[in-house]
């Protein structure tokens, strides 16, 4: 079954994605109107995360961040698609990096990096970094189910000098290419809402106590690399920047334990203030902020 629906979908994937910008937009507003007005697809996930957290504004304010998420989400979703067959020269023009000298002076200085990211505007395209830096990229990413999909998700994302790794594996990569000398980038976007579990750091995000995922800044300290937030902005339709923000600079072991990750969380919640039509509304981030432990009680507001 799994083949029989990958051999149906993908001749349509790869019709949509030879589509121009133009067309493929167009096809983007057909799908709001069906993914919004129609099928109303996660619709109260979304209007409920909004409430919980945007209290302030008013059901007018919340409601137009809710379309334009709608709107962005198709985008997005299209985007995906587009990156079948989309050419370096337009992802060079679709995904820009203003302060890339960042990563060229680890570079320089022979350090690979952790970098993080939340799911916020596109970062899908973000693989052309390839033509600004020689570092080898890795993606952590959740595999598919379906097994012909996952292959098809790898292929894309691996086409330009990157390589998609399971979080099992990780840590293993990271020093196997320690003991060759390969220098690289690891990519993850690391806030996903875990199981409530004891040993799990918890944190205000957007005013709300939630368990959250420190397990990159964990791998950071283990192999002592820069950690650095990765700050995806959509700058208009089918353009986006990329900025490099080192949240370590005077070397993570430097930090206290949990203060990069909460920088990170910080980072997130000034983009998410500042336009948040473009964070994933439809996933569960709060949904365990009635499970706080008693320690981190006292940071409920």
């Amino acid at each position: 079954m799994q083949l029989i629906a990958f051999i149906i979908i993908y001749p349509i994937l790869w019709l949509i994605s030879i589509l121009p910008f133009r067309l493929l937009y167009l096809f983007s507003d057909f799908c709001y109107l069906l993914v919004y007005y129609v099928v109303g697809y996660r619709k109260k996930v979304v209007r409920g995360n909004l409430l919980l957290v945007f209290p302030e504004k008013s059901d007018a304010e919340r409601l137009k961040i809710e379309k334009k998420f709608y709107h962005h989400l198709c985008d997005m979703f299209l985007e995906m698609i587009k990156s079948l067959t989309i050419s370096d020269a337009q992802l060079r023009k679709r995904f820009v990096f203003p302060n890339v000298e960042v990563i060229n002076e680890y570079e320089k200085k022979g350090q690979s990096i952790i970098l993080i990211s939340g799911h916020y505007a596109n970062w899908e395209w973000m693989n052309i970094m390839k033509e600004y830096v020689s570092l080898r990229g890795y993606g952590v990413y959740k595999k598919l189910t379906n097994k012909y999909f996952d292959k098809l998700v790898r292929d894309i994302r691996e086409k330009r000098n990157s390589t998609l790794i399971t979080t099992k594996n990780t840590f293993k990569t990271i020093r196997q290419n320690q003991n060759n000398n390969l220098l690289a980038i690891y990519y993850m976007v690391s806030d996903q809402s875990p199981k409530p579990l004891p040993n799990y750091y918890w944190t205000d995000f957007m005013n709300i106590t939630v368990p959250c995922f420190n397990g990159s800044e964990v791998l950071a300290r283990k192999v002592d690399m820069p950690f650095i937030y990765f700050k995806i902005e959509k700058v208009k339709r089918g353009h986006y920047q990329g900025t490099f923000i080192p949240l370590t600079p005077k070397g993570i072991k430097n930090y206290p334990l949990n203060e990069p990750t909460e920088l990170f969380y910080r980072e997130l919640e000034k983009q998410l203030y500042e336009a948040p039509e473009y964070y994933y509304w439809v996933h569960k981030r709060w949904k365990h902020r009635d499970k706080v432990p008693p320690e981190y009680q006292k940071k409920e507001k």
